[in-house]
């Protein structure tokens, strides 16, 4: 099924979805790699109030390639050149600690993730950007409202983004704990033995 989602996201918005179900996410979309991933749980060690929301958040695991211009009202203003999706399992084991914390409703990125189908089960779902399409996931982006961390980099850096129907996004990992990866992995394995 297709399904059209704003952020953010409730709990019953990621609990209706299946794997495999195509969905599109319009609204205030996070980028978070793997030093931004590090500093969230940081600052939660510590006691101290993150700089934005992570309240239904959505999380893109992505290091965009942005460019600052001269804005209409004659400040600055960042734009997107280019926003692909990295590989999401460079964050699995942070994961599970960030969703103890926060409720973060989805996470955005590539190639799937290991062991973190429990920690998701009931609260989050993961959904998978095809890798290559830069061009394509920055047109969907309208706005930048802000930057935070930027002292980490541009690539790993948290940049908030408005997108309108950012997608097609695949659900990966349902929140009854049913993951497309692995089920994948191991039906090819099955295959593969009985050659």
């Amino acid at each position: 099924m297709e399904y059209h989602l704003e952020t953010p996201l409730k709990e019953e918005d990621v609990e209706q979805l299946n794997a495999g179900d195509i969905v599109y996410i319009s609204g205030i979309v996070l980028t978070a790699r793997d030093e931004a991933h590090a500093r969230i749980l940081e600052m939660h060690e510590e006691g101290h109030e993150l700089p934005f929301d992570l309240e239904g958040a959505a999380i893109y695991h992505c290091g965009p390639l942005m460019q600052k211009k001269e804005a209409e009202d004659g400040g600055e203003e960042w734009t997107v050149v280019a926003a692909g999706p990295t590989t999401s399992d460079r964050m699995s084991k942070m994961t599970p600690e960030l969703l103890k914390h926060y409720n973060v409703r989805a996470l955005i990125g590539k190639g799937g993730m290991n062991n973190v189908a429990e920690s998701l089960k009931g609260k989050c779902i993961y959904l998978a950007y095809t890798g290559g399409c830069a061009a394509l996931a920055a047109g969907s982006i309208k706005r930048v409202p802000k930057v935070h961390w930027f002292d980490l980099g541009m690539p790993e850096a948290v940049w908030e983004l408005e997108v309108d129907e950012f997608g097609p996004l695949i659900v990966g990992i349902d929140t009854k704990a049913n993951d497309l990866f692995t089920s994948i992995k191991e039906k090819a394995r099955e295959s593969f033995s009985k050659k």
